[in-house]
């Protein structure tokens, strides 16, 4: 089951859901607007290594707007800071943004339940397109679980992804292989 809005807004009020800032105008029927924050990032290398620490660069988008290119892989982040308890969280894109060309993750939409953080975007596009910090770029949308949950997304010991952040957070995924 989907969350609908007047329930969103009641996890909110219990502390189930946290949404930092949370504006009303961007809650929908049944998810809630969340926009591109200040922060890119791309791989410093062209051909990545999933053993290796790909490294990135990390730039601000300027008041003007940034150009992206079919080429290359950006790594963006939300402006808001989320927090998910007893709901499975998930990102898809805006259908406005997917019009425009812009995908805004490649296989990450699902998080975790215990989440607490931004969400790094995994942004490509079909065609260059200009993009701006604070644009609308995604919806969460939220589903009940069924069962208890054994361990929590913030409480595992090798969960890659719980640093607080505000830019966007390269793969990890050289850690698989230590």
């Amino acid at each position: 089951m989907i969350l609908s809005d007047k329930k969103i807004l009641e996890e909110i009020a219990t502390g189930n859901i946290v949404i930092e800032p949370f504006e009303q105008e961007n809650l929908g029927t049944n998810s809630y607007d969340v926009r591109l924050g200040r922060w890119l990032s791309v791989y410093e290398d062209d051909i990545l290594d999933a053993k290796e620490n790909n490294e990135i660069v990390t730039f601000e988008i300027p008041d003007y707007g940034y150009i992206l290119l079919p080429s290359k892989l950006y790594l963006g982040v939300t402006h808001e800071y989320t927090e998910t308890r007893n709901f499975v969280p998930f990102l898809e894109g805006k259908s406005s943004v997917g019009r425009l060309g812009i995908d805004i993750h490649a296989t990450a939409g699902k998080g975790d339940e215990g989440f607490c953080n931004t969400w790094t975007l995994e942004i490509s596009v079909k065609q260059p397109v200009k993009i701006y910090k604070f644009m609308p770029i995604g919806q969460l949308i939220y589903f009940e679980i069924s069962g208890e949950i054994v361990t929590h997304y913030n409480s595992k010991p090798n969960a890659k992804y719980n640093e607080k952040t505000v830019y966007p957070v390269k793969s990890m995924m050289y850690r698989n292989f230590k």
